[in-house]
């Protein structure tokens, strides 16, 4: 497979002074050569190729150097050491105005990009309809595009992106900012780009775009590269940065090390950092672990597909009838899903101190895609009066992906069909 971008080595660097004057004293300190700012790397020694026909994506949080990547791709910026590789006309859409002159009208940056793309006015012309049909912006696409809002804005660019016939298109983020229509237009017109064997270079912090339409995908990490890999493989580790649990350095055959007891399950997922853990103490709960469909330890689960948590209690005293329970929220405390062993009519009986059981969890989501909250739990009734051993709230993530979309929480599974009756 033939590579159309290839990055080798490359480093971008910036002086970062604490006060103004200290560039201009350093500017004008011939003799000594004293240094008054500090080095910083927005990207430190990146490497990678992206083959034709291919959708790449590129993850990171806020501050890992994909922005700064694709701009240099671009041309926009000049790495400090390191080479780039371009074949192929490349249409990119970065932030908001990038390639736009704010006191021209829409038609007149419709121009201008065109040539600077190498096209000449009758090629222009000739796709002008296209793009004012897509762009659905009206007789505003004759108004300087100062006055645009953000997401007419966003029409204009990324109709003009995907008209000029690129070889590879180029996206940074720009997909977020228009209404959920037009997303729906520019995501259908990925799967046409895809079909056409054309490339495209994905930014976003959307998971479940980067789960359905990237080939692979490369991580990144405050400039530094981390891996590149299948899109579940690498969100899972996304996930793990974001929870400040993602440790580089941790075995690749995570099994062989928990059948050998060596490790915790939870400690090979995004776990919350500053979890409420309370409770009387008669137990604690020492160890859980979410495993998908494959058998393997992540955070990321495909919509319907069958989960199952381990949840591993240690008992430090006698319990009558323990009910160990979990349950899924949304980030506004609703409860989404859950259960528990007194529900699903499972007893635990002749639990002594000392003890260290192992509940199993099996089931599957069929829940609306989002990024859902953890909790956990051990309680037993005395009386009447149900008395909390151990909980854990909010104690890590389940996020839910899907190659579909549903309205509201529960996804109904539905299947279509259409009869065409003449």
């Amino acid at each position: 497979m033939s590579e159309v971008i290839k990055v080798n080595e490359v480093t971008k660097s910036y002086n970062l002074y604490n006060k103004p004057i200290d560039r201009l004293k350093e500017s004008m300190n011939f003799i000594r050569r004293k240094s008054y700012h500090v080095d910083f790397k927005a990207l430190n020694s990146i490497s990678f190729s992206v083959n034709k026909g291919e959708c790449f994506g590129i993850i990171g949080t806020n501050g890992s150097g994909k922005s700064t990547i694709l701009k240099i791709i671009t041309g926009v910026l000049q790495p400090t050491t390191g080479s780039v590789e371009v074949n192929g006309r490349v249409s990119a859409l970065l932030e908001l105005g990038a390639g736009f002159n704010m006191d021209y009208t829409g038609i007149e940056n419709i121009y201008m990009n065109g040539m600077v793309l190498g096209m000449s006015k009758s090629e222009v012309d000739e796709i002008l309809p296209k793009i004012e049909e897509f762009a659905e912006i009206g007789d505003f696409i004759n108004q300087p595009v100062k006055l645009y809002s953000s997401g007419m804005f966003a029409r204009l660019a990324f109709a003009v992106a995907i008209n000029v016939d690129p070889d590879i298109l180029i996206v940074d983020e720009a997909l977020s900012v228009g209404d959920i229509f037009f997303q729906a237009k520019c995501y259908k017109k990925f799967e046409e780009f895809k079909k056409l064997g054309k490339t495209i270079l994905f930014v976003t912090h959307d998971m479940t775009s980067v789960l359905k339409y990237c080939d692979r995908v490369m991580l990144l990490n405050q400039g530094e590269f981390i891996k590149i890999g299948k899109p579940s493989e690498i969100v899972n580790i996304y996930k793990k940065i974001l929870a400040n649990s993602y440790n580089p350095n941790e075995e690749k055959n995570i099994e062989n090390k928990i059948e050998n007891n060596d490790d915790l399950w939870k400690n090979h997922l995004a776990v919350n950092p500053n979890p409420q853990i309370y409770g009387n103490g008669l137990a604690e709960i020492i160890d859980f672990g979410i495993f998908d469909s494959k058998g393997e330890l992540t955070n990321t689960v495909e919509k319907f597909s069958n989960v199952l948590l381990k949840v591993k209690i240690k008992f430090n005293n006698h319990v009558e009838n323990p009910i160990v329970a979990w349950t899924l929220k949304n980030n506004k405390g609703l409860e989404i899903m859950g259960t528990n062993t007194l529900y699903e009519n499972v007893e635990l009986s002749n639990i002594e101190a000392g003890d260290i059981i192992v509940c199993d969890f099996y089931f599957t989501v069929p829940i609306a895609v989002n990024q859902y909250l953890l909790d956990l739990g051990v309680t037993k009734y005395n009386g009447d009066e149900l008395e909390v051993l151990c909980r854990n709230y909010e104690i890590t993530t389940l996020d839910i992906l899907s190659k579909t979309q549903n309205v509201g929480i529960v996804d109904p599974n539905c299947e279509i069909k259409v009869i065409k009756e003449n």
